[in-house]
């Protein structure tokens, strides 16, 4: 038995005191206490010193001598060799992850004896920090934990990670188990460190778990200690367990550490750089540690120098590397874990040319069913090299995404990945006509004899796809003009006229037409190029919003209408112009002549599903000019004339709806609370069905309007709830106008 042994058996004594009495009032368990008392463990560190002459009620005098007959204790054992399963070195320079370390923090207090010891899952792709957020959190609550923390690299991203035996006889040891007494087979090895941590205060960091099956053994039963467990996987077949998904850094989180690590990124004047490495870098912690060590390590060089070498794509992962670590080492050992079919999989995803997607573009890339994609998008989530995105897609980490393209490139011949990318452009704009056509008046419906990998059987569902993935049927659009696919790209913008009302403002219109205005001029059909020139102009005006540019080429579009004598263009071209003149705010009495010329033309050649909208451009010029009578009379007209013309179907709903919404709105401006009320809830289930949510919006700010006027303010709050979801920047005075109504709800409250 050593001094130290003998002289804290003595103290205990002397204070009347049983080793679980000591055991409450210090926090150290009785298990450990006895095995100090024993000398089967060697003499207690700074913290557990400190609990027990805590628990002991020691002066000062006493407290300096246990110390120091622990201290020559240690010595005379050998205190001086290797530890096992010491913590790592922390970070110095560790941002950001609060909320994450106060969620895990929360598990590490005191609770009953008899209920299971909790357990923490810190998961995500490699490079997020899970190791330095576990060491960070054992820091933290270090105290909580006197009978000592235990930390282990399992080794999960390895060719072959550490066997469970290994583990069990690593954390036995190090718990002070004598090597004598640790179990034959690892079941008995698991069972013993179960009961060993049920009498301790311990916190075991379990780093880089490979599964389930591996950690499973190693997890402690009932007792007072807490299990960190952090993989690259979710681990999801662990029950009764807290799972913290780690993110990218935010901004400013990632601006700090790298000011942290390198002066330069500390200069105010550098602030724009600075965000733009931690762009470059995706907000990973890994990416932003070798980018601040390049700083660092040459003062020569201003933030600006790292910010032109990572510019280049193809260059980034280069660059992200220094010494022995880098970003696409760290993501070559998941990759290394993927079957060949999932493999595929993760380089083919490269071709997409959107920021997210969902499986059928995984089936198309692969030739696989769409079960079989699914199975594969799943296993790159729980390996952290797919992250998900709602509940049915999923996206890259950009960093991610190149690897994959790197993947791609030294494993796939040019032409492999030729015919690849071409099926899923294909793909993807054959499936978008098919969604399109659902709404334009020839068509209604899906084509007889349609089989896909998406349901389109309904325009809700067509609405839908193509809402989603319009940014990869955009990409792909790209890809065919670039071909000098003048057929395809005219065949899909056709398709889309009908359906832009959907998504008006959508910045994507002015590639979309100015794609299909060059292809057409390219065809020989003069109409069909005259059409495009059209498309173009509202693009032009709502798309990128340039009204100027967009009344220039609809007048164009109008001289060109007038030489090959088609009159329905040229109503087309006048209606373009209006909108774009009125969009400009100064040349209103030409817009309001333009839309009454469109009108008489439409009228003249029997146009009906084009006359009828020309009076909400009517309407809403009257109206933005304070005349909110005469709008009035021209939304009614409008609704008056869908009923009495034979208006196709989809430009009837969207005439009904835009006149009632904007009906709605010149009651309000005018005043008339109650009508106004009473015309915005009939148009509410009309933008619902028809319009988009932007509109949908406008139609709660006026119900919030008349709902105020009448003396109604807690449904208005509501509705002005609703509008502020719904709005978005295009409308910048409706977004005013919602703020500033709900503001002044809440002050008179």
């Amino acid at each position: 038995m050593s001094a130290f042994s003998s002289h804290l058996r003595a103290l205990r004594q002397d204070a009347g005191m049983t080793m679980e009495r000591l055991a409450e009032t210090s926090g150290v368990s009785a298990r450990a206490i006895s095995d100090m008392e024993r000398g089967h463990s060697r003499a207690a560190q700074a913290r557990t010193l400190a609990a027990l002459a805590d628990g002991l009620g020691l002066d000062p005098r006493q407290r300096d001598e246990l110390v120091e007959i622990a201290r020559q204790s240690r010595s005379r054992t050998g205190a001086g060799r290797p530890r096992l399963c010491e913590l790592p070195r922390a970070v110095g320079d560790f941002v950001g992850r609060t909320a994450e370390l106060e969620q895990a923090a929360a598990l590490a207090g005191p609770r009953p004896p008899d209920v299971p010891a909790p357990v923490v899952v810190v998961h995500g792709q490699a490079g997020l920090g899970k190791t330095a957020f576990a060491v960070r959190l054992a820091d933290e609550v270090a105290p909580e934990f006197p009978d000592g923390c235990f930390y282990l690299d399992l080794r999960g991203t390895d060719e072959t990670p550490m066997p469970v035996g290994e583990a069990l006889i690593r954390l036995l040891r190090a718990a002070e188990v004598s090597p004598r007494r640790i179990a034959e087979t690892d079941e008995e090895r698991s069972s013993q460190l179960r009961a060993v941590l049920r009498e301790r205060r311990c916190l075991l960091v379990l780093d880089n778990a490979a599964n389930e099956a591996q950690v499973r053994p190693l997890l402690p039963g009932d007792g007072p200690g807490l299990a960190v467990v952090t993989s690259r996987r979710l681990l999801g077949g662990l029950d009764d367990v807290l799972r913290i998904g780690l993110e990218p850094l935010a901004p400013a989180e990632s601006a700090r550490l790298l000011g942290g690590i390198a002066a330069q990124a500390v200069d105010p004047g550098a602030a724009g750089e600075v965000a733009s490495v931690a762009d470059f870098c995706g907000h990973l912690p890994l990416a932003l540690r070798i980018a601040g060590t390049r700083l660092a390590t040459r003062p020569a060089w201003t933030v600006a120098h790292l910010v032109s070498r990572l510019a280049d794509a193809d260059r980034r992962l280069a660059v992200l590397t220094t010494g022995d670590t880098g970003v696409a080492t760290a993501f070559a050992l998941s990759h290394a874990q993927l079957p060949e079919a999932a493999a595929t999989l993760f380089r083919r995803l490269a071709h997409v040319p959107g920021v997210d997607f969902a499986a059928p573009i995984a089936a198309v890339l692969t030739g696989t069913s769409l079960p079989e994609a699914e199975d594969g998008l799943d296993l790159l989530v729980d390996l952290g090299l797919l992250q998900p995105d709602g509940a049915d897609r999923y996206r890259f980490h950009d960093l991610i995404r190149l690897y994959a393209a790197e993947r791609l490139r030294i494993e796939e011949p040019p032409g492999g990945r030729a015919a690849t990318a071409l099926r899923m452009r294909e793909w993807l704009l054959e499936t978008a006509i098919v969604a399109g056509r659902w709404f334009e008046p020839e068509y209604g419906c899906l084509p007889a004899g349609w089989t896909g990998l998406v349901p389109l059987a309904t325009e809700e569902e067509a609405d839908a796809w193509l809402q989603a993935e319009s940014d990869n049927w955009l990409g792909a659009l790209r890809a065919a003009a670039a071909a000098g696919d003048d057929r395809r790209v005219v065949d899909v913008a056709e398709a889309m006229h009908w359906f832009s009302d959907r998504m008006v403002f959508w910045a994507g219109w002015y590639e979309v037409y100015g794609f299909s205005r060059a292809a057409a001029a390219r065809l020989p059909d003069r109409l069909q190029e005259l059409t495009h020139l059209n498309y173009f102009a509202w693009a032009a005006t709502h798309g990128a919003r340039r009204p100027q540019e967009g009344a220039e080429i609809a007048m164009a579009a109008y001289e060109l209408a007038v030489q090959i004598g088609d009159r329905r263009q040229q109503g087309w071209a006048l209606q373009y112009a209006g909108t774009a003149w009125r969009f400009s705010r100064i040349d209103r009495d030409r817009a309001l002549a333009a839309y009454r010329q469109a009108l008489q033309l439409f009228d003249e050649i029997g146009d009906h599903d084009a006359y009828v909208q020309q009076f909400q451009g009517i309407g809403l010029l009257l109206m933005e000019q304070g005349r909110s009578d005469e709008a009035i009379e021209q939304f009614q007209t409008a609704i008056r004339e869908v009923g009495a013309r034979p208006v196709a179907t989809a430009p009837a709903r969207g005439a009904l709806a835009g006149a009632h919404t904007f009906m709605a709105e010149a009651l309000v401006r005018a005043g008339r609370w109650a009508a106004a009320l009473e015309t915005a809830q009939v148009a509410l289930p009309l933008v619902r069905d028809y319009a988009s949510t932007t509109m949908t919006g406008q139609v709660h700010l006026t119900l919030a309007r008349a709902r105020i006027g009448l003396g109604m303010p807690a449904e208005a709050r509501d509705d002005l709830v609703l509008a502020l979801r719904m709005l978005d920047d295009n409308l910048p005075e409706h977004l005013d106008l919602a703020r500033a109504e709900l503001a002044a709800l809440d002050g008179s409250a």
